[in-house]
């Protein structure tokens, strides 16, 4: 069968450019833009062929920086025009200002042409409105609520705080972050068989900002089995290495937890000299039962060395800062587990935006090349703060702090602080890497000026320093050595609006005499007369302390922890030379734990116990106990919300003073109880929690002087028992020093505000020291209450 074929008429070339142009004609006559479009795709054209680019120009930028449209650009001066490079430079402003939260957009770019035939590219920029994160949605999420896993990234959905953050601009590099934090939440809640089914990102232009919609698969919760060490190394007991396994039988299977025990377990047997072991764990399932059990393998790894550490991308921070955070150098055997926790040091130094651990095969089979990639991130921070509390009033504060001082990892502060009742400047230094050595060495020093008229009738300036010496002994462990030398210079004000050292230095004019000339000592102590125990502390007065400081955290979060267990415990002498002579030893410790999803719970106690030796009477003006009033315990709400600054313990009762006069214990324990949650139908971003509490505790043992000399030659009346004559000044005080129990019951506001962390407290006191009748009917001696107290403070 045979197929024909028409033959193709020959149009010639004039008549085509005719018929082209007739239609071109045609759809500029439909659509005006058309024709501009053709035209511009003309000129580019020509330009392309004979042009050389003379300058770029940005205009219409305001909310980006011109640098950071710069930098993305790869059209170039005194190079030629390229279309392509255009249209690529136009998707990169786009996706600068994409990144900043502004997809709206748009980017046109304009051509000027110069008198040399050459050109100027201009674009012209139209930033549009800011588009945010509308919604976060969560599809098949049955275990896990949609608002926990919202709290676990740190891409937020807009809001009326919107203003005050960035955190709900669209960034697909923080979604991914994201998407990691959400995978690691769910293996360390014993979710091992999450996966993430999909992530899709939409922008709504009727919501006029991105929707996104994560679905998981969050598979069962798993416990753990049995858990097991199994060595397969010569001289390696595995029943020696179960003390550093994490995980226990019973408890929610966490990914958390078996990453430390390998680390545990690899650096106990490499300490041990077996340079290329390793551990892997072994994790077998077993849906029935919704558990695994779970084994450690300890076994000898492949024989292979790093040959060489290759630090990149740091501009700013030093090498040997980077080199210092890998347990093994170049030359030593390679473990992968010993470099994972060099990447995880590195990210939580602060130092870097990003850190990236790779290797590559080295120069030969046994050899390995460790790559370390970083960007470094700013450092340094200017505050100025500013706040209130019922203890200190008013208080404002600058500072200038760097983390990284001069890219050597140290950490450098110095502050001013002015307020209502205190003020004062302090430095701090610190080198984390003391002669070469973990050891954070570091230095204090500082001067601060309180003022206690309101609770203890004194002014109180202490100067002075301290040096300290981190020891990190485990993860969880560290001990610090300290020693302080400072001077205290305490002060009795005595003037017509704090008269209270009238009794014993009459004020002209203000204070009331008798007849015979003598001090009236109903008037002089009726008015806030301080009690002879701080008269006797007038002065200064050197300290010298050494003590130890034994630090253990456990907690999941130090912001804002919700499981976990965190106790510090400190040791003080003072006696080396100086005034005050005594052992010291205090402690607090806080546990932590999730009774629901975002309820937590945590129980605290803390006590103290301070003795004096020797002798810390000053020119032996006071007999009676060994201590000085500067050197005991003076405590309220820290102790029993619903309590005054010094508004518990031991109170001078000798005196007409019923609102002051604390003169401080040596012995304080306490208690509290306390549950935080959420305030439900308020969004999370803004930082709102509330808290019941239950507090107790009590302070007692007051063994300062108790007998003064007066004279300034004598004792007066010996050192018989105090008592009272009429219109005499008394050489000697009473105390009433309760050891009872003091509680309280109360509700709080805590709000985690973009301008700081704020509390309220009200508190209402259960059982208190009510104190004692004085002659004059006054009620003295008791505690000091205070249902309200509020504290914050703002950065701005």
């Amino acid at each position: 069968m045979m197929s024909t074929t028409t033959p193709r008429r020959k149009v010639p070339a004039r008549t085509a450019m005719i018929a082209m142009s007739a239609m071109i004609a045609g759809l500029a006559a439909a659509d005006p833009s058309f024709a501009q479009q053709a035209a511009q795709g003309n000129r580019a054209g020509a330009v392309a062929s004979r042009s050389v680019i003379n300058r770029v120009a940005i205009e219409g930028n305001k909310r980006v920086e011109k640098a950071a449209i710069e930098g993305e650009l790869q059209l170039r001066a005194r190079t030629p025009y390229n279309q392509a490079v255009v249209d690529a430079d136009v998707q990169r402003i786009l996706e600068v200002y994409r990144r900043q939260g502004r997809a709206l957009a748009s980017v046109t770019p304009r051509i000027v042409d110069l008198p040399n035939g050459n050109v100027d590219v201009v674009y012209s920029i139209n930033e549009g409105d800011k588009t945010g994160v509308k919604e976060i949605r969560f599809v098949g999420n049955d275990q896990v609520s949609s608002s926990r896993l919202r709290g676990v990234m740190t891409t937020t959905e807009s809001n009326l705080l919107s203003f005050f953050k960035s955190s709900d601009v669209y960034d697909p590099d923080r979604v991914d972050n994201d998407l990691e934090l959400i995978r690691r939440y769910y293996l360390k809640n014993g979710y091992a068989d999450y996966r993430l089914v999909s992530n899709n990102v939409q922008f709504d232009e009727n919501a006029g900002g991105y929707i996104i919609t994560i679905t998981v698969s969050e598979g069962e919760q798993y416990r753990l089995g049995n858990v097991s060490v199994d060595s397969r190394l010569a001289n390696v007991d595995a029943a020696r290495l179960e003390g550093k396994v994490s995980t226990s039988s019973g408890s929610v299977y966490s990914a958390d937890a078996v990453q430390k025990s390998l680390q545990n377990l690899t650096t106990e047997v490499v300490r041990e000299g077996h340079a290329f072991a390793q551990v892997r764990p072994v994790a077998t399932r077993d849906p029935a039962t919704r558990t695994i059990n779970l084994g450690y393998v300890v076994e000898d790894g492949p024989r292979v060395y790093v040959e060489r550490i290759n630090v990149r991308g740091n501009t700013r921070t030093r090498d040997y800062v980077i080199r210092r955070e890998f347990d093994l150098g170049e030359g030593d055997p390679y473990n992968k587990v010993l470099m994972e926790r060099a990447e995880r040091r590195l990210n939580n130094l602060g130092y870097f935006k990003r850190v990236r651990v790779s290797n590559e095969p080295g120069s030969a089979p046994d050899r390995v090349v460790v790559n370390v990639d970083v960007e470094d991130q700013s450092t340094g921070a200017f505050s100025v703060s500013g706040g209130y509390s019922t203890a200190d009033g008013f208080i404002g504060e600058v500072a200038v702090s760097e983390t990284n001082f001069l890219g050597r990892g140290q950490y450098v502060r110095l502050a001013g602080q002015l307020g209502q009742r205190t003020n004062g400047v302090d430095f701090s230094f610190t080198e984390p890497y003391f002669l070469g050595y973990r050891l954070a060495a570091g230095i204090d020093l500082f001067s601060k000026f309180s003022d206690q008229t309101k609770y203890a009738r004194y002014e109180n300036r202490m100067t002075g320093g301290q040096l300290r010496l981190g020891m990190p002994f485990t993860e969880e462990l560290t001990i610090t050595a300290r020693y302080s030398l400072y001077q205290q210079d305490l002060k009795v004000p005595n003037d017509f609006k704090q008269p209270f050292n009238d009794c014993t230095q009459p004020i002209p004019g203000y204070t009331r005499l008798n007849p015979d000339g003598t001090v009236n000592s109903t008037f002089c102590e009726g008015n806030g007369e301080a009690s002879l125990a701080i008269k006797e502390s007038e002065g200064k007065t050197l300290t010298s302390l050494a003590g130890l400081t034994f630090n253990y955290n456990t907690l999941d979060n130090t912001k804002d922890p919700r499981n976990g267990f965190y106790a510090e415990v400190k040791t003080d002498v003072a006696g080396l030379g100086g005034d005050s002579h005594y052992f010291r030893a205090t402690g607090d410790a806080r546990y932590y734990y999730e009774v629901l999803e975002d309820i937590v719970g945590i129980a605290r106690v803390q006590g103290g116990h301070i003795a004096g030796f020797g002798n810390n009477n000053k020119d032996n003006f006071s007999q009676g106990g060994s201590l000085r009033i500067v050197d005991q315990f003076f405590l309220g709400p820290s102790l029993v919300r619903g309590f005054a600054t010094n508004g518990i313990g031991p109170r001078d009762v000798s005196t007409l003073d019923t609102n002051a006069n604390a003169i401080g214990g040596t012995t304080y324990y306490g208690g509290s109880l306390e549950l935080q949650f959420p305030i439900f139908g308020l969004p999370r971003e803004l930082g709102l929690k509330g808290a019941v509490f239950a507090d107790a505790g009590t302070l007692y043992g007051y063994e300062g002087p108790t007998h003064f000399n007066t004279t300034g030659n004598t004792f007066l009346n010996g050192f018989a028992p105090c008592v009272r004559t009429t219109d005499v000044v008394q050489n000697c005080i009473r105390v009433r020093d309760s050891n009872m129990i003091r509680s309280s019951v109360g509700a709080s506001i805590l709000w985690s505000s973009p301008l700081g962390p704020i509390r309220f407290d009200y508190a209402f006191a259960l059982t208190k020291d009510d104190g004692e009748l004085a002659p004059n009917g006054a009620r003295i001696g008791g505690d000091r209450t205070q249902a309200f107290r509020f504290s914050g403070g703002t950065r701005f």
